[in-house]
């Protein structure tokens, strides 16, 4: 029974052999080698089956099949490999040949950003009153209502704060509603003389529309220091205008109010569509207006620690987004914040 039970152990593993042979003249993937691995080798393949009726075996016996067992399972996977080793070739050529890159063909140039038309704006601005020997200074976009309005000279329940209207975050904190606070932290933290640009972006309740965005950006100028007068205020706007908007420019002071400077002036520039002779743009004035102005007011000057019986100073600010449209002849801020590649890739 012993020597019987060896026999057929032999005669299986000799059907196992010519199975894999078979098997295996049909494998055209590695998916499919993989499969009949499994068929084979694996936990509940036809060797493991095998190993397991070697139980059944008497002591005598074991040693020889277990020797036949491993050199048939040694000459299986020596199959198994030269397979895999033709399969993986053959894949690797077909890949080469189907990723092939012809190396003497133009290459597909990346396509690079360019800077938006508000940041062209913004440079230029600061560009000009660097050039003039100012310094840019900056400061929180979420601003303690003490610096945002109240050493502005706008104190609580002053009408002024009706028309800025903020986002409050809470009755202490607001998004700044433009870079005044920026001057009034300057003038409490330096040293005189202060000459300083204020750029950055601001948070009104506006509608969106052609001409307002409840977020902007403005560049506000401050200039403290003994014997500032009126006329140092227009020969920066004048030098400003021209450097941006071309050396026959003009502009005008009209009166007006502002909470934090007096007296306080409107400016307006000579439009520059048609140069001041009068258009539909500027609705046949031949001026737009630009930015609002003035000398800063003598409460906040104090208020700020500066003495204003020593000390005089203009400030002014102006809207990035309105000075883009004028520099680039955009008609709509709508076109600013849509992002229309057709408008974009003109600042290229």
């Amino acid at each position: 029974m012993e020597r019987q039970g060896c026999m057929h152990m032999r005669e299986r593993l000799e059907h196992i052999l010519k199975e894999v042979v078979e098997a295996l003249a049909g494998v055209v993937s590695l998916r499919e080698l993989e499969e009949v691995r499994l068929r084979f080798l694996g936990k509940k393949g036809e060797m493991t089956a095998v190993l397991r009726g070697m139980l059944s075996l008497s002591k005598e016996e074991r040693p020889a099949i277990g020797q036949l067992v491993n050199e048939t399972r040694a000459a299986i996977e020596g199959r198994f490999d030269a397979i895999e080793k033709a399969l993986a070739a053959k894949a690797l050529e077909e890949s080469m040949a189907r990723e092939a890159l012809d190396i003497t063909l133009p290459g597909k140039r990346a396509k690079k950003g360019h800077k938006h038309p508000i940041t062209l704006a913004a440079e230029a601005i600061s560009e000009v009153f660097l050039g003039m020997g100012y310094e840019i200074a900056e400061g929180p976009e979420i601003e303690l209502d003490r610096f945002n309005f109240e050493l502005l000279n706008i104190p609580k329940g002053h009408p002024a704060r009706d028309t800025q209207a903020s986002f409050f975050v809470n009755d202490n904190v607001v998004l700044r509603t433009h870079t005044s606070p920026v001057q009034v932290r300057t003038m409490l933290t330096r040293g005189l003389p202060i000459r300083i640009i204020c750029p950055g972006r601001c948070y009104r309740v506006d509608e969106f529309d052609a001409t307002h965005s409840p977020v902007f950006h403005q560049v506000e100028a401050l200039v403290v220091d003994k014997g500032v007068t009126m006329g140092d205020l227009i020969g920066a706007l004048q030098v400003f205008t021209t450097k941006i908007f071309g050396e026959n420019t003009k502009i005008r002071l009209r009166p007006h109010h502002f909470q934090f400077t007096e007296p306080s002036a409107e400016v307006d520039m000579t439009c520059w569509e048609c140069g001041g002779k009068g258009c539909r743009v500027c609705k046949f004035e031949g001026y737009v207006e630009l930015l609002g102005a003035g000398m800063v007011h003598p409460n906040v000057l104090s208020m700020c620690g500066v003495d204003p019986e020593a000390y005089s100073g203009f400030a002014f600010g102006l809207g990035i987004e309105r000075t883009a449209m004028c520099m680039f002849g955009i008609s709509s801020m709508r076109s600013l914040y849509e992002n229309d590649i057709r408008l974009l890739r003109q600042f290229n």
